[in-house]
Parts: C-alpha cells; sequence; structure tokens
C-alpha cells in the first residue's frame, strides 16, 4: 500500500566518490530484547546505547503500559521490573517484534491487555504466537482473524510446557515466545514443525542473550528450544550498532567509488547484518575490518549477487537495489518470507524498480534482477523503511529518483534523511523534502 498524500523527497544524487564516517545508532534487534528481558529480569538493568527510533519507542511505550519502569539515563535508560499489570491498550506501531514479543509477557498480566498498531500492522500474520500463546493456557480474542488487533487476558501467571508452532513465516515468533518463558511456571519447549525458519541469527541472539541472564536454554536438538523456569538475572547491557542499518551507507562506497567507514563494528556478533561484508566483497568491494572500524571501498565495480539471503532477508532491499545498478544479472533467492514484512517486500522490490525501467523479476523465493538504464520517476515506500532505503541508493547515480514517505525511515534511524545529507557532504540539509513530513526525533525514552 503506498500513501498518495505523503511528501515526496528528492533523493540527492553523488557528483564526487562519497568519503564519510558513519556513527550508526544501538541496534534494534538488541534494543528490544534486551528491553524485554530487564522488564522480566530480577532486578534493575540498564540498557546503555540503545536504538531510540521509532520501533523501540513503541517498546518502551508498551512495557511502560504494562507498568515497567524505564527511565532515561546519560547513556540509555534504566528497566525496573514490577508487577505486569492489564486493564491497558498498546499500540505495535508497525513493529514486529513489539507486536510478538510482548503479547508473551501480556499473558503474566494481571488484566486484559488489547493490542493495535498501523494499518499496515494489521495484515501482518500474527495467528501463530496466538495460537501458541492458546496452546500454553492463555486465553486470546483475535475474532479467529490472525491479525491485529486482538486481547490476550492475562490472568497474572501461564503455565507454559511444550509448544508446537510453524514459524517459517517469521523467527520472532520463536523468538517471542522464548523471551519471555522463564517466568512461565514450567518454562518452554517450543518445537518448529515447517519448513527452515528464517533470520536463523535473530534466534541465536535471543538464545544468547537469555544464557548471559543465567536461563537455561537447550538448543540442541533441530527446531527445538527448551528455556527452563527460573529468574532473570538483572544485567547492563551495551547494544551493539545496529549493522542491518549500515546497509545504505555502505552501498553508497560501492556505488561511488568511495569510503565509508563505520567505528564499534563487533569482532563477533549475532546481528546478521554482519553478513555485509561478505555480500558486498562479493559484489566488487573492498571490505576491511581492523581495530573495531568497517571500511568498504567502491573499486568502480558492481558486480551482480548470487546469494541465498534466507538468514539476512533485511538486507534484500539495498541488494537489490545494488543489484539493479550492477554490471551483470542477479538471483536473490531464499526470502519468499519477506512477503510477510512490512510489506511484500519482493513484489514491491520488482513494482519499484521496474517502475524506474529495471528489469526485475519475481520467483517463488526471490528476485531474479538484469541490469537495465534506470530513469527518474517516484520510487514509493510503502511504508517500510527498508524499501525507503533502497530508493535513496538508487537515487545516488539515477537522477530524479523522488522517495515517497522518506520519514518512514525513522522506524530504526530517527534522522536517516540528515544522515545521508551528511553522508554526500550536505552538512545537516534536509530541505530537500517536499512539503513536510515528521521525520522523527532523537527520544529521551
Amino acid at each position: 500500500m503506498t500513501d498518495t498524500t505523503a511528501p515526496l523527497w528528492p533523493a540527492p544524487t553523488a557528483v564526487t566518490p562519497v568519503d564519510a564516517t558513519i556513527e550508526l545508532p544501538g541496534s534494534k534487534s538488541i534494543t528490544n530484547r534486551a528491553l524485554i528481558l530487564a522488564a522480566l529480569a530480577d532486578g534493575p538493568s540498564r540498557v546503555r546505547h540503545p536504538l531510540l527510533a521509532r520501533d523501540t519507542r513503541l517498546m518502551i511505550d508498551a512495557l511502560r503500559a504494562l507498568g515497567i519502569v524505564v527511565e532515561p539515563v546519560d547513556d540509555g535508560v534504566s528497566v525496573a521490573p514490577a508487577r505486569v499489570t492489564g486493564g491497558i491498550g498498546i499500540d505495535t506501531g508497525l513493529a514486529g517484534t513489539v507486536m510478538r514479543f510482548v503479547p508473551p509477557v501480556a499473558a503474566l498480566a494481571d488484566g486484559d491487555v488489547r493490542f493495535d498498531g498501523d494499518p499496515q500492522a494489521r495484515k501482518r500474520p500474527m495467528g501463530i504466537v496466538l495460537d501458541a500463546l492458546r496452546a500454553l493456557g492463555v486465553t486470546v480474542d483475535d475474532d479467529g482473524r490472525g491479525v491485529l488487533p486482538f486481547t490476550v487476558a492475562g490472568t497474572g501467571a501461564v503455565a507454559g510446557g511444550p509448544v508446537t508452532i510453524d514459524a517459517s513465516a517469521s523467527s520472532q515468533f520463536v523468538s517471542g515466545l522464548l523471551l519471555s518463558a522463564p517466568r512461565y511456571d514450567k518454562g518452554i519447549v517450543v518445537h518448529h514443525d515447517g519448513a527452515p525458519v528464517p533470520s536463523q541469527p535473530h534466534i541465536d541472539m535471543t538464545v544468547a542473550m537469555l544464557r548471559e541472564r543465567g536461563v537455561e536454554v537447550d538448543d540442541s536438538e533441530q527446531n527445538t528450544w527448551r528455556v527452563e523456569p527460573g529468574p532473570v538475572r538483572a544485567l547492563d547491557t551495551v547494544v551493539e550498532p545496529d549493522l542491518s542499518n549500515a546497509a545504505p551507507f555502505l552501498a553508497a562506497a560501492v556505488l561511488t567509488g568511495g569510503t565509508v567507514r563505520v567505528p564499534r563494528w563487533p569482532s563477533a556478533t549475532t546481528q546478521p547484518g554482519d553478513d555485509l561484508r561478505d555480500l558486498l566483497a562479493r559484489m566488487g568491494a573492498d571490505v576491511a575490518l581492523d581495530g573495531g572500524v568497517l571500511t568498504v571501498r567502491g573499486t568502480g565495480e558492481v558486480r551482480g549477487l548470487d546469494a541465498d539471503l534466507h538468514d539476512v532477508g533485511e538486507l534484500t532491499p539495498v541488494l537489490a537495489a545494488l543489484a539493479a545498478l550492477a554490471g551483470s544479472p542477479s538471483h536473490l533467492h531464499g526470502i519468499a518470507h519477506l512477503r510477510g514484512h512490512e510489506t511484500d517486500r519482493l513484489a514491491a522490490l520488482a513494482a519499484e524498480i521496474n517502475g524506474l525501467g529495471g528489469d526485475v523479476a519475481e520467483t517463488d523465493d526471490g528476485l531474479v534482477i538484469r541490469p537495465a538504464p534506470l530513469r527518474a520517476g517516484v520510487f514509493h515506500s510503502y511504508a517500510d523503511h527498508r524499501m525507503a532505503q533502497a530508493g535513496a541508493v538508487l537515487g545516488l547515480v539515477v537522477p530524479g529518483v523522488r522517495v515517497e514517505d522518506i520519514a518512514t525511515t525513522s522506524k530504526t534511524l530517527a534522522d536517516f534523511p540528515g544522515m545521508w545529507a551528511r553522508l554526500l557532504g550536505h552538512g545537516q540539509d534536509t530541505s530537500a523534502l517536499d512539503g513536510k513530513a515528521s521525520l522523527g526525533q532523537e527520544p529521551t525514552a
């Protein structure tokens, strides 16, 4: 779905190779997991250097509505656990982590918790997690639709136990259940029955963060995760930079033959975005990680890419934009699950790149992208932050690209247009916006 009333942002065209150091905000995936675990912990915690953008603000607001005390501190937020209260409503926005991680917490509340979100969010599949909660003894009212809005009837406790789900549409279904499981009377045993779970690194991240807090997790059996009941140890968390948010900036180096450096890049991480190092090298870039700084240099060549992106699907929009400008065809596959993200990303990418003169064909589980001359035009975002970033990347070398609703990037980057302007040496000028868009400010949490 596109918003014909949303402002159009003339994507800046690079006139020289970029040369910039990009300070990325914290990882959304780590931030929202750390917030959930801190809310369920046995004492107060701090989440340091978190991402402060729309998705994490929505998570903070949801936890506060449930009675958790979340307060700003100098380097992030402090979280003080409290009895989970019901009788409230929660706005999920378009945040998958909020709509799939918070209902299992709400099952521990002492009353009803109603969930709703953006219009686009009402199309995102929720039946898997709701049916799982029902199997664990929780009453959920969704009028049989398996989507927002719905109400979780909390009774103050959840028995827990074994549950079988099909998580082939999203790893978030598994992570959401695991995060709250230590507080369930019997813990939980989640068994996945279906096609391979996408974005396995995100489940690995969840398991690692649980273990860091003293929770016993057994994932030795394929497609099965056992979480034992018990306390969640309070832990101060330093959030890594959001590596997936590096994608458009690093792509700018590849396309313009320039150089982009990203400080604080971890040498070891569970973030899927770390795969950018390999993927961009395969597309022709020089990539080096030295002293915690990732440096990507464009070589003047952009090669096509044949890659299974099943575990790193969130990188697809930017990689597809790069592929549309490459010198040889690309095949991006293993990503059928992207049809259930903020929008059907496969259909959206094909429609928007083809709308600019590209040659993109959908397959059952991906995209085939052939080089073709691109022209000026409108690139619709579908209220999807990754789509908007892809449009900005195309605009680097295609004059006249206008991105609809660039403000949607505030989902994970509070000021993407400002960062993009600085990348291109335009200072802090974001006046290129047609009309008045609310870009979102760095919140105080």
